[in-house]
């Protein structure tokens, strides 16, 4: 007994001891405007031995050492001067560092991001493209959203569209990266990648697992961006080298013969950390719920940033993208009858591919960034970018509906075409500008004057062989006449006596979709021209604050220059605009702010044709720059806060855009473009993203748009709803993370997006053959774990938790684009 006593009292003494000889070091880490810090790393060292934390998102941080003697504190976030103290620990003793206010570094306020970011949540709290310098997002006079690398990776959104689908007032047309923005469907087939344009088509969706965050600038941007669209403009920023060493991979595999894989690698390269690095790699095989469908992709992304001093910075960065599958062109219905369609007549499942279609794009993107503060008010900001894409099309298509000898409709059958294209473009981004901030008092100016240019060519050598319409007796291709119906070459199928396709039709009744010979058809070649068009601009921008008044004053002077067969017979166009910005801030409370904002956009119709309803006439005939530009203005005015402590931000807004000078089909000559009409697009919006609690995260918008057509040549269409705008949109998105015992390390996620009822859009009337598609809710949930001590989580998502059938949106009748089917993925990330 007396030994079982005196065990115990051993024991006792030794928890004791081990307990009371740690020391606990605790503090809170704030900015200059007292604000919280959360996620930064908090290490403390004694020889090497080291301990580190991070910061929650009260700024606290709590860590313990068993070792006594001089111990280093080094606390480190990216765009903060890393803070060092020295302190001597003495066992059993507790030590409270109080508040540590943490200083920005020089290259916080950079514009042009040469180092990435380590805050892990779903805000972000700054914008660098909206207006070329660094800008908090509650002090910018125009409504901004931002999608950040950790939404990203919690709802698994590989590709772009399935992450910018939280946004308010931003819905998909159909199965492209194409969206529409308050109303306005984009018309520019670019993308802004670092708020650069590059070219390329918009079938196939970007890959996100090399981005930071993706930024939806609501209305026209083209103070910053030159050529925009006026509904808004979607800026994909890439993932930055790291100060810290850090390293993450991941494999998934879900629905649709999906396979994934993505690795990040970031890091210094050296001691002092002036030369950092980052590589980001993704790799995807993927069938899908359509009929013979695929998407096969590589991505590869390096970077390098070097910062030899806190006054000079310079970023590298490579990102190659090969991507093969199918042109997906959307799901066909049967021709109306009765003047009404029936989206329900063929299944979500179909598509009038064949097997042996194909679409193969290569492209690859060099940008390069520099920024030299010579001064603490004075600097310099130069960014490059080099693109080159190329495209190479083998696919059949609808072409219109069947017809008989009597010209009428067969609504079963699809007429086709068979294209074999092959393009080479190739762009160039340059940006230069001098930034001086003055402060005089309570005043402040910061003046930013700068130059850009843009030069985009598509190559010689592009051309197209291609089958399409009816053969005539002599052997030629041509639209069928019925009065002259003894021109062409007939057939009789199932009694019915109609002339003979060049392509043979697609019956919606009994789909085909096997190896077609295409050897058989009779193929023309149609060279496409060579065209090459550049944009200059200058423009000077000040930001102007005096006591809780603010203004953003911004003025613009563009010249576009296009050069249709560019090398041959060439014509030339030319074309100038003059754009303003106007925004007013007021300062409610340190955490509130309400502002008003002015700004007018353009677009040469150059860069809006290949989106126009009659896109081949942009191949063969004179550019369209030969047209007055699209012009467009926006009138917004909303409020910006910040909530609990930093961790929620919210946003309101109220908009009011028009756009005039729209390049349509003529209703009259449709083998040519017309522009006509006025169209205007108002509404509100309501965003609002953070931490409610530490362990619980969401993010959720509302938007309302009433988008009309308000002028137009042709009065019956005056008032009409333009096409691809939903009225309402709303989405959710959450994760609450258990902090029990039992429950440690799970998570769930759940959201829901409803978009509202709302007609195709790729019509040259707004009036005909447009089909009326039903609003959905869509619902997504997802579990996480995360093992205890371990540096992996699994994550299962399923989509369309209720397996609905509805329809993200689509162009016309024969191309719809159906949302997919109850599909999962599972996904593992290890990070070391």
């Amino acid at each position: 007994m007396k030994i079982n006593k005196l065990i115990l009292f051993a024991i006792t003494f030794c928890v004791y001891q081990i307990a009371h000889s740690q020391s606990k070091i605790s503090g809170v880490l704030i900015d200059a405007n007292k604000q919280p810090i959360y996620g930064a790393t908090v290490i403390v060292s004694k020889n090497n031995n080291k301990t580190h934390t991070a910061s929650d998102l009260d700024g606290k941080f709590y860590l313990e050492t068993k070792k006594d003697g001089l111990h280093i504190i080094q606390i480190s976030y990216v765009g903060y001067k890393t803070y060092q103290q020295e302190i001597t620990i003495t066992s059993k003793q507790n030590y409270g560092l109080g508040k540590i206010i943490l200083a920005l570094s020089n290259e916080y306020l950079q514009s042009v991001e040469i180092i990435g970011r380590t805050r892990k949540d779903y805000n972000s709290d700054y914008s660098f493209s909206a207006t070329k310098i660094a800008i908090k997002n509650k002090e910018l006079p125009q409504a901004v959203a931002s999608v950040t690398k950790e939404l990203i990776s919690d709802r698994l959104a590989f590709q772009l569209p399935d992450a910018v689908k939280t946004v308010s007032n931003v819905s998909a047309t159909g199965l492209y990266n194409h969206y529409n923005i308050r109303g306005i469907t984009q018309a520019d087939d670019g993308q802004i990648v670092n708020g650069m344009r590059t070219r390329q088509y918009y079938f196939l969706q970007p890959i996100t697992s090399h981005l930071e965050r993706v930024e939806v600038i609501k209305g026209p941007s083209s103070v910053t961006f030159s050529s925009s669209d006026p509904g808004g403009t979607v800026n994909m920023v890439t993932k930055k080298p790291l100060l810290e060493k850090r390293s993450e991979v991941s494999l998934a595999t879900g629905s649709f013969g999906t396979i994934r894989a993505t690795a990040d690698f970031t890091g210094p390269l050296n001691e002092s950390k002036t030369l950092l690095y980052r590589v980001n790699a993704a790799f995807q095989e993927a069938d899908s719920f359509r009929d013979v469908v695929n998407n096969n992709a590589i991505l590869f992304s390096p970077s390098l940033s070097y910062i030899p001093n806190e006054n000079t910075s310079f970023n590298v960065e490579l990102i190659y993208n090969n991507a093969e599958g199918n042109l997906d062109r959307g799901q066909p219905i049967f021709g109306a009858i009765n003047g009404e369609y029936d989206i329900n007549s063929t299944p979500i499942t179909m598509n009038v591919g064949a097997s042996n279609d194909h679409y193969k794009t290569k492209e690859l993107t060099f940008m390069a960034s520099f920024n030299k503060k010579f001064s603490e008010n004075f600097g310099f900001n130069a960014q490059y970018m080099k693109q080159t894409w190329d495209e190479d099309l083998a696919e059949h298509r609808i072409d219109g509906s069947a017809v008989d000898i009597n010209g009428t409709i067969i609504p079963t059958l699809a007429r086709m075409r068979y294209d074999k294209r092959q393009q080479f473009w190739e762009t160039d981004n340059f940006s230069a500008y001098f930034n001086y901030d003055i402060k005089a008092g309570n005043i402040t100016n910061k003046i930013l004057i700068g130059y850009d240019a843009s030069r985009w060519e598509r190559k010689i050598g592009a051309g197209f062989n291609r089958a399409r319409r009816y053969l005539t007796v002599s052997g030629g291709q041509a639209n069928f006449n019925p009065s002259n119906a003894a021109n062409f070459q007939q057939m009789v199928v199932n009694g019915v006596t109609m002339p003979v396709p060049a392509v043979p039709h697609f019956d919606l009744e009994n789909p085909f979709n096997g190896a077609r010979n295409t050897s058989a058809y009779n193929l023309s070649e149609l060279t496409i021209p060579a065209n090459l068009n550049s944009s200059d601009g200058i423009y000077i921008q000040n930001q102007f604050k005096i006591g809780k008044f603010s203004a953003l004053v911004n003025l613009r002077y563009e010249w576009f220059f296009d050069i249709f067969n560019y090398k041959a017979d060439e014509k030339e166009f030319k074309t100038n605009a003059f754009v303003p910005r106007i925004g007013l801030t007021y300062e409610i409370t340190n955490n509130i702010s309400a502002y008003g904002t002015y700004l007018e956009g353009f677009q040469p119709h150059t860069n809006t044709v290949s989106l126009s309803p009659t896109a081949e006439g942009f191949f063969w005939a004179a550019s369209p720059s030969r047209f007055e530009p699209l012009e467009s203005s926006l009138k917004e005015i909303g409020a910006k806060g910040e909530f609990l402590n930093g961790r929620i931000f919210a946003n309101i807004a109220l908009f009011d855009i028009t756009q005039k000078n729209i390049l349509l089909g003529n209703t009259y000559d449709l083998d040519n473009l017309t522009t006509r009409g006025k169209q205007r697009s108002k509404g509100f919006e309501f965003d609002v993203s953070g931490y409610i609690t530490s362990n619980f995260q969401l993010t959720a918008s509302y938007g309302y748009t009433d988008a009309k057509i308000v002028e137009d040549a042709i009065p019956e269409f005056i008032g009409a709803r333009i096409g691809g705008a939903p009225k309402h949109n709303a989405n959710f998105w959450g994760r609450y993370d258990f902090k029990n015992e039992t429950l440690k390390g799970i998570g769930i996620g759940f959201g829901a997006q409803y978009v509202d009822e709302r007609y195709t859009w790729y019509n040259p009337t707004y009036a005909i053959n447009r089909v009326l598609l039903p609003d959905y809710t869509v619902f997504d949930a997802a579990v996480y774990y995360k093992p205890n001590n371990t540096s992996m989580q699994l994550t299962l998502k399923v989509n369309n938790l209720f397996n609905n059938t509805y329809w993200l949106g689509g162009l016309n009748p024969s191309r719809l684009g159906p949302g997919a089917p109850r599909n999962f993925m599972l996904n593992a990330t290890y990070k070391f």
